[in-house]
């Protein structure tokens, strides 16, 4: 376990209602990178940490993951995007909506408008790393057994029976989590009802007659692929029907055995790298808090890889969380903002789940989806709908409902250039920040939680703008008393 020195404020209550210490502000139950980028978001506030991971050492296969454009502008917002950047790939953005081949359109409204590859064990690593820089305890082989709450915190029991004590604890402990099982939220949706094998490895068949064969087998089913990965390595992805244990890995007879159903052939594959299987299952928690627990990630939702949505959706629901759940630890959060989490993310969640579903119909391979395939591959050719599909999946379409306002109001700000660098730049430390064209505002009072930046030039489209930690635009106008009520309703009460 890290040792480091706190800085938050002990609660006046540290031992009320359990007879274990209220040692941590915060538990997050999972360590993958939604319970990682929460911890480092919670560690810019101040707020006592721990992480608790079950596994005792990184997943042993290396599966390719993709950070979306949202999800690389709140890298970028964090400081961490060049890090990233030197162990991923980059990629252009397009071909998004079910593996339709068309590019994105011109003119996105990102200056990150692409896709990043990286391996999942990398982003994880790296996540963790800056929670940990930034003082959060991470413990890895602790398995949460059982959780009780009471109305000053909440008592998480180990494994091994030890018991912590905090205030607060998040679920990002995957599909399966223990903690949404505990609480008993109910997870509507669809389990699964077939699987797809994925795994690297090595293939003795020539390169020429791959490529032929995936040619042909593409016409008709875009849930294959045999994709280079180096030398005579290849990234196999083939359909399997039915649903085996999921807690066993596949072996590399079961890709064998498909690649011959489904090909015809099984290309002479041999030394894998890796084998993994994932289920089709669509399902989201019907709450994302019950008192003082709350879930993320995988926890709160799950649902067929396809679009590559999962990761960057549990990455965005912890900064969307982070500094609610901060705000609410410090004591200055208004009395309604941590159950904003719920009322803006579940939305989300809910999106994507409809449009993984409808992505997989599309990659059925009957008659009547191929032909609404077809019929959208050429929708897709009108710029509008291109863009919308391309927005929908990368998150950076989503408008959150913070009242009636101009379109701007409940999006995310791009990174703007200003006279002071770029926007991004700015909301490192995870606070928000007004961007007065005007030169007459003032935060006043909430000065300790929101940044001032008056920028003349800043290209704007509203006089003043209020920006939230997450990036998205709380309030726009010039007037100093309405500016006040908004700051209230985001970041409490003012200091003086």
């Amino acid at each position: 376990m890290h040792s480091l020195d706190f800085t938050a404020a002990p609660s006046s209550d540290d031992t009320a209602g359990s007879d274990a210490p209220l040692t941590f502000d915060v538990i997050i139950a999972g360590c993958g990178p939604t319970g990682a980028m929460l911890a480092a978001e919670l560690r810019l506030h101040d707020v006592r940490v721990l992480v608790l991971e079950k596994e005792t050492e990184p997943a042993s296969f290396v599966r390719i993951v993709g950070l979306h454009i949202r999800s690389i502008e709140l890298m970028a917002m964090r400081g961490l995007l060049e890090r990233i950047l030197e162990r991923g790939r980059r990629r252009p953005a397009g071909a998004y909506f079910a593996a339709i081949d068309k590019p994105a359109p011109e003119g996105l409204d990102s200056a990150y408008a692409y896709l990043l590859g990286i391996p999942q064990p990398v982003i994880v690593r790296l996540l963790e790393e800056h929670a940990i820089d930034l003082g959060a305890q991470v413990r890895h082989g602790c398995a949460v057994v059982g959780v009780e709450q009471d109305d000053d915190g909440v008592t998480v029991e180990l494994a091994g029976g030890e018991r912590l004590r905090s205030r607060y604890l998040v679920g990002c402990d995957g599909g399966r989590s223990t903690v949404r099982k505990l609480l008993g939220v109910a997870f509507p949706g669809e389990p699964s009802r077939n699987e797809t094998l994925m795994g690297e490895m090595e293939a003795a068949a020539p390169r020429e007659e791959i490529a032929a064969k995936m040619t042909e087998l593409r016409e008709t089913d875009r849930r294959f692929s045999l994709t280079p990965a180096g030398v005579g390595v290849y990234r196999v992805v083939v359909p399997a029907p039915g649903v085996s244990d999921r807690t066993a890995p596949p072996t590399l007879e079961d890709f064998r055995r498909q690649l011959r159903i489904v090909a015809g052939t099984d290309f002479g594959v041999h030394s894998p790298r890796w084998l993994s299987r994932f289920g089709d299952a669509t399902r989201v928690a019907e709450r994302y808090r019950v008192g003082r627990v709350l879930l993320a990630g995988d926890a709160a939702h799950v649902h067929p890889p396809i679009g590559g949505q999962g990761l960057n959706l549990g990455v965005q629901d912890a900064v969307n969380l982070g500094w609610k759940l901060a705000a609410q630890v410090r004591g200055w959060a208004p009395e309604t903002l941590l159950d904003t989490y719920h009322a803006e993310r579940h939305p989300v969640a809910e999106d994507v789940l409809d449009n993984t579903r409808a992505q997989m119909e599309l990659l059925s391979t009957g008659a009547g989806p191929r032909a609404v395939r077809r019929l959208l591959t050429e929708l897709m050719d009108f710029e509008e709908v291109n863009r919308h599909l391309i927005e929908k999946i990368s998150a950076i379409g989503i408008r959150y409902d913070f009242g009636d306002g101009p379109d701007l109001l409940g999006r995310r700000m791009p990174d703007l250039d200003l006279k002071q660098g770029h926007l991004y730049g700015l909301l490192h430390r995870g606070r928000g920040l007004l961007l007065d064209r005007t030169e007459r505002l003032t935060v006043g009072g909430w000065s300790d939680r929101v940044d001032h930046l008056a920028d003349p030039t800043a290209a704007l489209d509203a006089p003043c703008v209020l920006l939230r930690p997450d990036g998205h635009v709380a309030w726009l106008g010039d007037d100093q008393r309405d500016l006040d009520d908004h700051l209230s309703r985001w970041f409490g009460s003012p200091t003086d």
